[in-house]
């Protein structure tokens, strides 16, 4: 074996550099940090197995697409099991980064991958990944925008404004990649907060408006997810500053404000929408989700950490990092964070948002997402736009059950019935039958709120979990409550949103009175809204009820029913009962709800 001679001894280098720079070609020997990065300092040539590892990590980057990113990322992590991770992370992230904030404009489909694929290592390598990318991007972000926004190339700036070259590329690149990285679950929104309250401050550039465009476009739906006020109240920010004469405002800059004002209204269209960006973020999304299904996860939730805490964590320290050392006091700047809100005057334009959270509260929202759905169904234009918006929450398939609780909590807390509450329910089922099964569960919740215990079965009584039993701690049902719920059942019975074998657990000869005026009141209006096109306000009156008589779309409601012979029995036994003596419309509709029921089990039952 060829001996290994050790470098000559320059005046630059002292011995112990020198046998530290050996040891660290060799990685036979573990190097502190602090003496690391001496002879990182000291030493500008890489060693070889640093510039071989480069390359690997460069040649891999290159081969990158949406078809192969999960081999790349099993590469990734070969190279983290034959290198020191240290080594890994730091050549990964210069190399990501520098690719990134290149001065040129990337395509939406670029950013995208290379933030998935920090997202894959975030979850498969863990947090330190993620918390040593996350701050050397936003270093590299501080770095550009202080030299685009200092005073000095105002004049750079503004000549090269007027070229067809925009102009900080590097600042766009870098803020549509946090962005991204938000999107991915590898950041929260504290973060993507702090960002957009620093372009928010001082002067308004047309670069800032441009950069803010950027964000909400990128992740616009989500922060609002996340705090249904955040969106808003930026955008007010926005025009606040904007200056009194909109004549003098660029054709750009105006369209950007505009663009803004549009995305918080809910105005933009989906096809304008739905871009090849937005479309790359939906297939890595499900690539993620398929990776946290096969692959052990390191790590879940996104980091928490703020603009402040990664501009500072040089001097105080990483808390978000298990072991390392931070030297901030936590009560004391909590006190200071808490006084200097108290002394910032509430925004004025935010009154509305505050005073429905306010409402949400009191009406026992006690969750983020029932108040999120809430201010949602309260601030809608109709039940077109209430539906849009709330498929834009993005909530998972246990969370949207949260959608039909707040919407019959909200039906039966109106003075009024108010058929709003039904045509968004019925639109919703229309779009996904998982909202019918939510349905049909809390129809079994209201009627053992009203005393029906068996209703439901014991087996499923006994299983139900906390969550199952989620409501909303109604003690009493008012008749106020009973009616508008009852009169919302009927509508989405009659219009298909659910089918008449919900009541399959009802026994109906053991009701109770207030179930019994309860069951009465939601077949009247099931009978009169198979007649009409708009949901019934009131049966108190016969005038109000229908005066058409078309059998068809009566008998097909009731032909579901009979399917199950339980079903068809119960209703048999109380509509005979509930509607006994009626005239009218109501006799002749109950008398072909019993016909059909009694064609459909092909038996006459004696009752």
């Amino acid at each position: 074996m060829r001996p290994q001679l050790l470098p000559q001894v320059t005046s630059s280098l002292c011995v112990e550099d020198v046998i530290l720079n050996a040891f660290h070609e060799a990685g036979s020997k573990y190097v502190p940090p602090h003496l690391r990065k001496r002879a990182e300092g000291k030493n500008e040539h890489l060693s070889e197995a640093q510039l071989k590892l480069n390359k690997q990590l460069k040649g891999l980057l290159n081969r990158m697409s949406e078809q192969n990113i999960a081999s790349i990322v099993d590469g990734v992590e070969e190279l983290y099991r034959d290198h020191r991770r240290h080594d890994v992370t730091e050549t990964l992230t210069k190399l990501i980064v520098e690719g990134i904030s290149s001065h040129s404009m990337l395509l939406d489909q670029y950013v995208v991958l290379h933030a998935a694929f920090v997202s894959a290592l975030h979850k498969l390598i863990g947090i330190e990944f993620a918390a040593f990318f996350v701050q050397h991007v936003v270093a590299s972000y501080d770095k550009h925008f202080a030299v685009l926004n200092d005073s000095s190339n105002t004049n750079a700036t503004a000549h090269a404004s007027n070229d067809d070259e925009p102009v900080g590329k590097e600042c766009s690149n870098l803020v549509v990649l946090l962005s991204e990285l938000y999107n991915f679950q590898v950041i929260s929104s504290v973060l993507m907060y702090d960002v957009i309250r620093a372009l928010l401050d001082r002067n308004l550039t047309e670069f800032k408006v441009e950069l803010l465009l950027k964000v909400t476009r990128n992740s616009g739906q989500q922060l609002r997810q996340d705090d249904p006020t955040a969106l808003k109240s930026i955008i007010q920010i926005v025009h606040s500053k904007l200056p009194s004469d909109t004549t003098a405002l660029s054709s750009r800059t105006r369209f950007m404000v505009e663009t803004l004002s549009n995305l918080k209204n809910n105005k933009i269209k989906k096809a304008a929408a739905q871009t090849a960006g937005n479309e790359a973020v939906e297939r890595m999304k499900k690539f993620l989700s398929g990776l946290s299904k096969k692959r052990h996860v390191m790590s879940h939730e996104p980091l928490r950490v703020s603009l402040e805490d990664l501009r500072s964590a040089e001097t105080k320290g990483k808390w978000w990092l298990v072991g390392a050392a931070w030297g901030g006091d936590p009560l004391v700047e909590r006190q200071q964070e808490a006084q200097a809100q108290t002394a910032d005057a509430p925004q004025p334009d935010a009154t509305s948002e505050n005073a429905l959270l306010k409402l949400a509260r009191k009406q026992g929202m006690n969750t983020d997402i029932r108040r999120g759905i809430f201010v949602v169904l309260m601030s809608s234009d109709d039940y077109v736009d209430a539906c849009e918006r709330l498929s834009q929450l993005k909530l998972t398939e246990v969370q949207q059950r949260e959608i039909i609780r707040v919407i019959l909590h909200c039906c039966g807390n109106e003075k009024q019935y108010n058929p709003y509450y039904a045509l968004v329910v019925q639109q919703l089922c229309r779009l996904s039958h998982s909202h019918k099964i939510t349905l049909q569960f809390c129809l079994w919740d209201f009627l053992r709120d009203m005393g029906e215990s068996t209703v439901g079965g014991a087996e499923i009584l006994k299983n139900l979990s906390e969550d199952d039993r989620a409501g909303f701690n109604v003690k009493t049902i008012s008749p106020t409550r009973m009616r508008n719920v009852a009169r919302a059942y009927g509508w989405w019975l009659a219009k298909d949103a659910c089918t008449l074998a919900i009541l399959k657990p009802v026994d109906f000869t053991v009701l109770k009175p207030q179930s019994q005026a309860f069951m009465r009141e939601m077949f009247i209006h099931l009978l009169a809204n198979t007649q009409l096109s708009t949901p019934l306000l009131s049966s108190e009156r016969k005038e109000d009820l229908p005066t058409t008589r078309n059998k068809g779309p009566l008998e097909e409601v009731f032909l579901k029913g009979a399917k199950t012979q339980a079903v068809a029995l119960g209703l048999v036994y109380f509509l005979q009962m509930a509607f006994k003596g009626e005239d009218g419309f109501l006799k002749w509709a109950c008398q072909v709800a019993l016909d059909t029921l009694r064609t459909g089990m092909e038996v006459v039952p004696v009752i």
